[in-house]
């Protein structure tokens, strides 16, 4: 099935913008076109695109079919500037990437800055998960922690991310008085990003030998973490160069100083679009060789 370029475009705006006068305004048409476009485009596929609300979202095959125009978008760029054409003039192009939070806050933006003509619509999800997203073409390419490639993907190590179990000195001296036992970690209150975070229990694990459940503060932001542990709320895994700070000023102290838990990363890539992205590819690259440690 060949797609008209111009539902194709409608789509993608409606999703990019959040609503039908939104993306009217972008494309410069009128919202009954936008409207009369998308109708065309639903009664042609068979199935709804867009679930209509505030703001609109995609459904499952919207979605799908969005990627698919964005890939499109990236692939005539590249060919535009292979040709040396003049593409000052055009809209930017956009690519979905999913991310995990963790290298948001420290590493990564300074990938996306490298790379100006390209615009950024990231997927936010723990770095054992955005592989999914991959693989069920929702974006066009992620930081994860799969070694193994998403089928049609291409893969490169990035290195690995640091992280090192932290509380206040307030914390340490009410909840492990005698050490980080076993006994102590199964009742101290740890941070827990969301229900995907496994990073605590893994190093509890780890540490221990034990599969140790402990009561469990949801938190779903990078900083939070921090805050919260500062202010004795509870234990965490937070990245070193985060809390490298924090722990020199006395603020946080490791719950086991020889103990981080070190999380390999890795850029996977769509490998229709990899040529199209390598600028991207490059500046991930090199971020992460400033920000990480050797994979």
């Amino acid at each position: 099935m060949q797609f008209d370029p111009d539902h194709l475009s409608a789509l993608a705006a409606i999703l990019r913008r959040g609503s039908f006068e939104a993306a009217a305004s972008e494309l410069g048409v009128t919202p009954s076109a936008i409207s009369q476009r998308i109708r065309t485009f639903e009664d042609r596929i068979g199935a709804a695109l867009i679930n209509r609300g505030s703001p609109c979202s995609a459904t499952p095959i919207g979605a799908r079919i969005a990627r698919h125009a964005e890939d499109i978008g990236l692939l005539e760029a590249r060919l535009a500037r292979e040709l040396g054409f003049d593409t000052t003039a055009n809209r930017p192009v956009a690519v979905r990437i999913a991310v995990n939070a963790d290298s948001l806050a420290t590493w990564f933006v300074p990938a996306l800055a490298a790379v100006p003509e390209i615009l950024f619509d990231l997927v936010i999800d723990d770095q054992d998960h955005s592989a999914e997203w991959l693989q069920c073409g929702e974006v066009s390419a992620a930081v994860t922690s799969a070694t193994r490639p998403v089928t049609g993907c291409d893969t490169t190590a990035l290195g690995s991310l640091r992280y090192i179990a932290t509380a206040s000195p307030g914390f340490m001296a009410k909840w492990f008085p005698h050490g980080v036992t076993a006994q102590a970690l199964a009742q101290a209150p740890c941070l827990t990003f969301n229900q995907k975070d496994t990073l605590q229990r893994r190093w509890a694990e780890a540490r221990t030998g034990r599969r140790i459940a402990p009561p469990c503060h949801y938190l779903p932001s990078t900083h939070a973490f921090i805050d919260a542990a500062c202010a004795g709320l509870g234990w965490g895994m937070n990245p070193e160069m985060l809390v490298r700070r924090h722990i020199q000023t006395g603020g946080l102290v490791p719950l086991a100083p020889a103990a981080p838990l070190d999380v390999p990363l890795a850029w996977q890539v769509s490998r229709i679009i990899a040529p199209a992205l390598d600028p991207l590819t490059q500046a991930v690259k090199a971020a992460a060789a400033r920000g990480l440690g050797l994979a």
